[in-house]
């Protein structure tokens, strides 16, 4: 396959249609290009990480957030309306206390079906139809 001049340029700047590449060398200029992109930012990464106004930039806006996360929390208590977190509690103690009502409720059946299984013995070892309550 010949290339042409036209397409040349079209692939060094990346604008080469899906077809041209898949025509027989696409998948190696496809790779080039994807680690080059890779490596640019790769380096892009390691200049914000390394760069001390953006430490200080996230540091700031982590602060902010911080600050008006506090904000909010203090006027709605102001308010008299629960936060969030009031909000997780009190779901977390709602299901502790259904648990325990469950189980509760088990022994209760439990005990029913003891106290059924004892009347019944009872009555089967009396002689005679049993009026008595």
């Amino acid at each position: 396959m010949r290339v042409h001049t036209t397409q040349r340029a079209r692939i060094r700047r990346g604008t080469v249609p899906v077809n041209d590449m898949d025509e027989g060398g696409g998948d190696e200029i496809r790779d080039s290009l994807s680690s080059r992109g890779e490596g640019a930012l790769g380096e892009l990464a390691k200049f914000l990480v390394d760069n001390p106004w953006t430490h200080q930039a996230l540091q700031v806006a982590f602060g902010a957030r911080e600050r008006a996360q506090q904000a909010g929390a203090h006027a709605i208590r102001n308010l008299n309306l629960p936060t969030g977190n009031d909000v997780d509690r009190l779901a977390r103690r709602l299901r502790a206390v259904s648990e325990r009502l469950e189980a509760v409720e088990d022994t209760l059946d439990q005990l029913a079906q003891e106290l059924a299984a004892l009347r019944r013995e009872r009555d089967s070892s009396q002689p005679g139809p049993s009026t008595q309550r």
